[in-house]
């Protein structure tokens, strides 16, 4: 969960370390800081924002051509000038930056004290640094043989860069469990969480697996090994990633512009996938190794967390409606550490935005130890779900920036609907005319997505009224369930408004007692199977002088009698209704944030990619 750079080449590093960070900041921003290596290693950090960083470097020496850089979200210590990376061995000739968490760190920290060293952080990392040049007083002269054998004894999980001040010519990198990623130069190379701070320098990258460790020298060579010291020849990969997506192109938040990029992701989404309407025609061509098994699957699970569970439990629904095999939605950071039945036929869905995420990856790990098939359901190409998983296919939602999850959720219901039609019909599950109402009202989504943004400015304005709020509650039936999960959650993630989404007949099991005149209530009020029921609900609500919020169908004049705000959306089948009724909420969450002072894009205590536990 946090932002790793680094630089070693014939370039000024620092300008791409600030910058790298800079494009990282989603990932972590408790505090920032660079180690420079030119005559000496300069170390430079602060806590706060990337930003506050540049202002206290300001007017210091930088000259540098290698370097490493690192953006923290806290683990082990406060947020402060100390704990911040980079971290160094007492007299500093070790340096390094690490994304993870080792877990025996309180064991390695006693060892290494009993041998002589004295710690001035409170952080895990700074104890692997010290283990580094532990191991380095056993004699060995190979520097990268030397972290190689120090990652051994640490349990837990690194993405870490390495500076040593008795090898000016080489930067050591290793990763278990954590991203990173080799750009790959003119005789140079670049050091990067995620691919994204290094598209505009190359697109050829080396994406490390677990347990590898890599060395970039200053002559543009790179040797690379397994976690059994073989050598590997490095694999490059070529980035495919628009520059212009990963700017704010005009908009005042990422989160604002990725919540109205969603027509151009739900189209990109269904882009040579939704082959022919008229011929029914889908083309799925991740999924073809294990399309068999996907046909004779009696149970279906969807794997996910936060944001990409919710879109996990319409998996299920959708799943469950269209094949009428049973099918659940599991929390990853619960699958993973319980004792799940695994089912011989059974296929798991990975579902994840960043493909990174710790929870998810460990929970597909599972099931495969267990003898099921993985599908993963990720944005970000050559990520570790993706290697990981049996087959899988991309959402194509684009660079998400936005902390809360936006294009990525609807992206990933669109996938997965996809898949769901793609199973029925050949199984036949599924009527000719019922497959090619679906497939028409999915091509017709984009147009209807646009319609809803239209009505930025009237949300905006019934946001005003409800920013000062202490507590929220979102209600839902059915496919409208998990999208007031959802609703709740961006309202919690951005605002910091205590906010709970439930089934609408939960209340009088509960959380009706909270309804009062202050309370809004948003409800998702769609025509469909259960309007009748949804209406008494609101009602219910009403009658308690909770404020209503209902997202209805356009044209509908009935709830207006029962709710204080009405925000209208296009028509669609029942199963596609997600797609359209979360984006009112996100728009809603959004603007109440930004009326409330708050930071949209870094909220606080968050990242974007969870990568630990």
């Amino acid at each position: 969960m946090c932002g790793i750079v680094g630089y070693i080449g014939k370039k000024e590093a620092y300008p791409i370390l600030i910058h790298g960070l800079k494009k990282l900041e989603y990932r972590g921003y408790d505090s920032a800081g660079v180690a420079l290596f030119s005559d000496m290693i300069r170390v430079y950090k602060h806590k706060g924002k990337v930003a506050d960083l540049e202002k206290y470097i300001d007017g210091k020496e930088t000259k540098s051509m290698l370097g490493i850089g690192h953006t923290r979200w806290a683990t082990h210590g406060v947020p402060n000038d100390v704990n911040a990376h980079p971290h160094t061995t007492e007299h500093g000739d070790i340096v390094l930056v690490h994304n993870g968490i080792i877990e025996n760190y309180v064991t390695l920290k006693l060892f290494l004290q009993k041998r002589g060293h004295v710690f001035s952080s409170e952080t895990d990392t700074e104890v692997l640094a010290h283990l580094i040049e532990e191991v380095r007083k056993s004699g060995e002269n190979d520097f990268s043989s030397v972290v190689q054998m120090a990652l051994q004894k640490v349990t837990g999980a690194y993405a870490i860069a390495v500076l040593s001040l008795h090898d000016p010519d080489m930067l050591v990198v290793a990763k278990k469990g954590s991203p990173l990623v080799v750009g790959v130069g003119e005789k140079e190379f670049y050091v990067a969480s995620d691919p994204y701070p290094l598209a505009e320098y190359t697109k050829q990258v080396i994406y490390l697996e677990d347990g590898e460790i890599a060395v970039l020298f200053r002559d543009g060579h790179i040797e690379m090994k397994t976690d059994t010291r073989e050598p590997k020849i490095p694999y490059i990969h070529t980035l495919d990633i628009e520059l212009e997506t990963l700017e704010k192109s005009g908009f005042e938040h990422f989160m604002q512009k990725e919540i109205h990029e969603q027509p151009r992701a739900v189209c990109d989404s269904l882009r040579g996938r939704l082959y022919s309407v008229e011929d029914m025609i889908l083309n799925l061509g991740g999924i073809q190794n294990i399309e068999e098994k996907l046909l004779i699957a009696n149970h279906y699970t969807f794997l996910g967390c936060g944001t990409s569970w919710h879109a996990g439990l319409i998996g299920k629904k959708i799943f469950e409606d269209l094949l009428r095999i049973p099918s659940r939605a599991e929390y990853a950071s619960e699958f993973r550490y319980g004792n799940p039945i695994i089912g011989e036929n059974e296929i798991f869905f990975g579902i994840s935005q960043s493909g990174e995420t710790a929870d998810t990856l460990a929970a597909i790990q599972r099931a495969k130890e267990g003898g099921g098939t993985v599908l993963g359901i990720c944005n970000v190409v050559g990520s570790s779900i993706a290697r990981a998983a049996h087959a899988g296919l991309y959402t194509h939602a684009g660079p998400e920036i936005g902390v809360a999850s936006t294009k990525a959720f609807t992206t990933q219901v669109v996938t997965m609907t996809l898949l769901g039609l793609y199973i029925g019909q050949k199984k036949k599950t599924i009527s000719d005319d019922h497959i090619k109402k679906i497939m028409r009202g999915l091509s017709d989504i984009p147009e209807k997505i646009e319609k809803i943004l239209i009505a930025d400015e009237y949300i905006k304005n019934i946001a005003k009224k409800y920013k000062d709020a202490k507590n929220a509650l979102y209600l839902g039936r059915g496919y409208g369930f998990p999208v007031a999960l959802e609703g709740a959650l961006k309202m919690k993630e951005i605002s910091y408004i205590h906010a709970e989404g439930y089934p609408a007949a939960e209340m009088k099991h509960g959380p009706i007692a909270l309804v009062d005149e202050f309370m809004p209530v948003v409800i998702i009020a769609l025509e469909g199977p259960s309007y009748e029921k949804i209406m008494s609900n609101a009602e219910e609500i009403r009658a308690r002088k909770g404020r209503i919020i209902a997202v209805v169908s356009e044209g509908d004049t009935r709830f207006r009698n029962i709710a204080e705000d009405c925000i209208e959306i296009p028509k669609t089948e029942d199963l596609l209704s997600p797609l359209l009724s979360v984006i009112p909420l996100q728009l809603f969450a959004y603007h109440i944030a930004v009326l409330r002072g708050c930071d949209v894009d870094r909220p606080r205590n968050l990242a974007k990619s969870v990568t630990v536990e």
